[in-house]
């Protein structure tokens, strides 16, 4: 870029004498017109007031347009042609706010702030025009490349034995009505113990349809080895989980269980009855354990006949854990890890009252979740080596007793048939 020896020395001139503040700004402005006059010239072959052979075209005026930059708004001139349309290609049509900002806008909106304190950010940043609501989602679907890269990411670099699954409810807008409608997210804890986030999915409820497809679609990215699948008593989501997980057990999350049984005594008797139940889980032998749930169940059963059946029914799922190492039953008897995920999704939604769409809704939850996947790369293992050792005996056991299964059930086979 050239510019004439005269033209330098008054722009210096002026510079001197402005506001310091707006200096960068200038040098922002005088350097990008300079650019956009230079591209003028090489589309029309000649600069303005030259006359050339090779002239393809002829100016005709110029038009202003803004642009919004980290130094703040500056005012360019764009040349106008008698014949056709020039736009210079260092800008984006219809775009006044630079990369820059678009960065800061997208990653301001993930963290939870809302639109009117994005708007109060960009004008704090020298974008004194500001930036509409419209603008603020429109930008943010610049995340869709990224969020769907995550989303569909191939699974098959580790296998994962745990596998936690919930759903959170926001408020979107489809049409003319404003229904809630679920984020699903699956975590796993893989056999090195590390934890990832395993897919996120919006769906307008947790149907068993829905379900199923979710799990079919981390499976066919690659979900494989799954031991444990610990998630609430929903209906089709736990018919889904069998349907896909044959072989696999499944740990009904206990917290869940404790707030159904609250729904069925007073609020009077609710600390006793929890106070009972707790002791379930102070034991550290899985026999014990057992035992003394129905030893609970028992007691409960005279004054509180309803929690007893409830326990009765619920047995085998809620103490699922037991046959997985003890050191992971604090880990795997409860949703709480995915539990404290879905709060923060919830905490950054609560900005945004209605999303607009459901693909919105999904932009944001996948990008907190992308942040907390992150973040589980670079910290310590969710469980040690040492019990994920322990975890290997037991599937191991578990593999060997399937496959003793089987050969017995084929040595017997012939027998059934020829009596």
């Amino acid at each position: 870029m050239t510019h004439d020896h005269s033209a330098l020395i008054t722009q210096l001139d002026a510079l001197k004498g402005a506001d310091p503040a707006s200096v960068f700004a200038e040098l922002i402005r005088a350097g990008l017109q300079a650019l956009i006059d230079a591209e003028a010239t090489e589309v029309l072959g000649a600069g303005r007031y030259e006359r050339t052979a090779e002239r393809t075209n002829y100016r005709n005026g110029t038009r202003s347009k803004t642009v919004s930059t980290t130094s703040g708004d500056v005012e360019i001139q764009i040349p106008k042609l008698r014949t056709g349309s020039f736009f210079p290609s260092l800008l984006e049509r219809r775009r006044r706010i630079d990369q820059a900002l678009y960065a800061v806008i997208m990653e301001a909106y993930v963290h939870g702030v809302s639109t009117r304190n994005v708007d109060d950010l960009v004008a704090a940043l020298g974008v004194d025009s500001g930036v509409s609501k419209s603008t603020v989602s429109r930008i943010c679907q610049g995340l869709d490349t990224e969020i769907a890269r995550f989303r569909e990411r191939t699974l098959t670099h580790t296998t994962f034995p745990y596998v936690f699954l919930d759903a959170t409810y926001c408020k979107v807008r489809i049409g003319a009505h404003v229904v809630s409608h679920a984020l699903v997210v699956a975590t796993g804890v893989s056999i090195d113990g590390t934890r990832e986030v395993l897919g996120t999915a919006v769906g307008d409820s947790e149907s068993f349809d829905f379900w199923r497809e979710f799990l079919i679609g981390l499976k066919a990215r690659g979900l494989s080895g799954v031991h444990l699948v610990i998630s609430d008593a929903h209906a089709g989501l736990k018919a889904a989980v069998a349907q896909q997980f044959t072989g696999a057990s499944w740990q009904r999350c206990r917290v869940h269980f404790m707030r159904n049984v609250t729904s069925a005594v007073s609020s009077k008797q609710v600390p006793p009855v929890m106070a009972a139940i707790k002791t379930i889980f102070a034991h550290t032998e899985p026999d014990a354990v057992a035992a003394q749930w129905d030893q609970v169940a028992q007691t409960l059963a005279g004054s509180f006949p309803k929690v007893s059946a409830m326990m009765d029914g619920a047995k085998e799922d809620v103490l699922a854990f037991r046959a997985f190492p003890k050191s992971h039953w604090q880990k795997i008897w409860s949703n709480n890890p995915i539990e404290r995920l879905n709060k923060e999704i919830k905490r950054r939604a609560d900005v945004v009252e209605i999303f607009p769409n459901p693909a919105a809704f999904l932009r944001l939850a996948t990008a907190v979740v992308i942040e907390a996947h992150d973040e589980w790369q670079v910290t310590r293992r969710y469980v040690s080596d040492v019990s994920m050792d322990e975890l290997r005996v037991v599937i191991a056991r578990k593999e060997r007793a399937a496959v003793s299964t089987d050969t017995t059930a084929e040595s017997l086979t012939p027998q059934l048939e020829s009596a």
